[in-house]
């Protein structure tokens, strides 16, 4: 309360001119109270019309009023200022860069509280008053502080804008609506505001309506996405149990083959032990026989001899060693082969069922698929660098340029045997799989060509229809040769018309089931388009015609 009655104070004994403690105050007939030098300088530039007037109540003065300190004042001021008050007001009334000034304000600018669209001009508090208290100001149409109050006045005639030209589209005064726009379609400024605030309301209710849709979609794509990262973690703890099942079993079974090959090798060790032993007993009693028999042929009497060789002892019967069955070569190596032959089986089938697995891990897909593309720019969004598989390249087939390039070569090449080498038809795979968008082009030249896509298990070897792209269930291929196209699938051949060219463009959309082939010259034109289910990766193919010279490659789009 007390810094209150300071404020007060201050204000009370401030000049309205300056804003400051008075300084030589003087009071002038109206009874309103201002620095000496202060109204003089404010009734200096009146002298020309020699009407001086009150810059508060605006009463005016005939002759120019004798200016007289008021001391009573002046000792107030004094003793104000012996208080220690600040003769300022704060810092923060002042207007600095950013703010808008007061146009009355001299010396030092305080802040404009509002602006007159009328006038036109900025007001701090202060200056501000006569607008709330004189009966003409009251009609002015005040607004927050703007530093742009000039661009409401017309700059040919130096009128506030209130009018605007609805053929022109801008803002005018009256003069210029008798002038150059006479004949215009023209409104109030203010009707004009009120219908595009009409039309601003819509938007805005248009803006808002889309942010409830968009956070009615957020909210659902949260879910979503607890619901995404549940199922996976389920997956991934699901498929961990199973993992670990499957490892104890193999486990366990190792363990039991462990077992059982001990237990027997126990018991065939025991058998040879037992049979070792029975013929280290028959060696030492053969061994204590040759001893006596020696002993008894040192024997020098002859009739002696003749009489104990009879009672002699008889050998016991002998251990026959033709009756040992033994395989010097293999013991337990059968055993080795046929786990091998399970681990060989197991590995085809992780191998097999591998890539379902994961292709029905990238199937899982909780957006619409996005639309298809249209432009060529579109397309290269989904570009992919393809590169062929030496280890499919039919002989007849050279590869150059990074693997991209195939083209038919005089002779046969001289390539490794290799089970995924296409043996009876002059084709080829990529190296790379291809699963959900992508998008590829190739260059070919010569007497034709085939721009295809097939599954890994197509087969290779020999010269059977099976093998040829498009000829089965396995491939689609889109022949083209210098005078038309063809597409096969299935041994079903549609012909395709549309324009010749040298580059196809292929686009994929694995998930979604489409493939689309393309003529690609300034625009992209589609020559074809599949609708389907792929269950396996696909791999990209060439199939060139048997002539020397003919080539087709993959082209670099990044």
């Amino acid at each position: 309360m007390e810094q209150k009655g300071v404020q007060l104070d201050r204000k009370t004994f401030s000049c309205s001119i300056c804003l400051d403690l008075l300084k030589d105050p003087v009071t002038i007939p109206c009874g309103h109270s201002y620095c000496m030098n202060c109204i003089k300088t404010h009734w200096d530039g009146e002298d020309q019309r020699k009407i001086y007037s009150c810059p508060q109540c605006r009463q005016t003065f005939t002759p120019r009023p004798v200016l007289v300190k008021n001391t009573m004042l002046a000792d107030l001021v004094e003793q104000l200022k012996k208080t220690g008050l600040q003769a300022a007001p704060a810092d923060h009334c002042y207007a600095g860069p950013e703010d808008v000034a007061c146009d009355v304000c001299t010396g030092r600018k305080r802040k404009a509280l509002k602006s007159c669209l009328t006038c036109p001009a900025s007001y701090c508090e202060n200056h501000l008053q006569p607008h709330y208290d004189a009966a003409p100001l009251k009609k002015h149409k005040l607004v927050d502080p703007s530093e742009k109050l000039q661009e409401n006045i017309c700059s040919r005639h130096d009128e506030v804008m209130k009018m605007f030209c609805l053929t022109d589209q801008q803002s005018i005064c009256y003069l210029c609506s008798v002038d150059e726009h006479k004949g215009h379609d023209t409104v109030s400024a203010a009707a004009e505001r009120t219908e595009r605030q009409r039309e601003l309301e819509v938007s805005r209710q248009n803006i808002q309506q889309r942010i409830q849709d968009r956070e009615k979609d957020v909210k659902m794509l949260q879910q979503e996405v607890k619901t995404i990262n549940r199922s996976a973690d389920k997956a991934v703890e699901d498929s961990e149990k199973i993992f670990t099942e499957l490892i104890r079993l193999i486990q366990k079974r190792s363990s039991d083959v462990k077992q059982q090959i001990r237990s027997q090798q126990e018991t065939e060790v025991s058998r040879v032990k037992e049979l070792q032993e029975k013929l280290e007993q028959e060696i030492t009693e053969l061994k204590r026989k040759d001893a006596e028999l020696k002993q008894f042929s040192h024997t020098e009497d002859h009739n002696q001899f003749l009489h104990n060789y009879p009672s002699l002892s008889q050998l016991s019967a002998s251990t026959n060693s033709s009756s040992i069955n033994i395989r010097p070569l293999r013991y337990f190596e059968d055993v080795t082969a046929a786990v091998s032959e399970l681990r060989d089986q197991l590995q085809d089938t992780l191998r097999e069922k591998w890539t379902n697995i994961l292709l029905t891990v990238t199937e899982v897909d909780v957006l619409l698929s996005e639309p298809e593309p249209k432009t060529r720019g579109e397309f290269l969004k989904y570009a992919r660098e393809i590169t062929l598989d030496p280890n499919t390249a039919n002989p007849e087939l050279l590869l150059s340029e990074g693997n991209r390039k195939a083209e038919i070569s005089l002779g046969l090449q001289s390539y490794s045997s290799h089970p995924d080498r296409f043996t009876g038809w002059s084709q080829v795979l990529s190296r790379e799989s291809l699963t959900g968008r992508c998008y590829w082009e190739v260059e070919w030249r010569g007497e034709g060509v085939d721009v295809a896509v097939a599954y890994k298990n197509i087969r290779r070897a020999g010269s059977s229809s099976v093998c040829r792209f498009g000829l089965s269930n396995k491939s689609w291929a889109l022949c083209c040769y210098t005078n038309h196209y063809k597409f096969w699938f299935n041994k079903i051949k549609t012909r395709v018309s549309g324009p010749q060219s040298s580059r196809i463009g292929v686009y994929l959309d694995h998930r979604a089931g489409i493939l689309s082939f393309y003529n690609v010259s300034e625009t992209m034109t589609l020559l074809h388009r599949v609708q389907t289910t792929f269950t396996q990766p696909l791999y990209a193919g060439l199939w060139l015609d048997y002539s020397y010279g003919d080539t087709a490659d993959f082209c670099k789009l990044r």
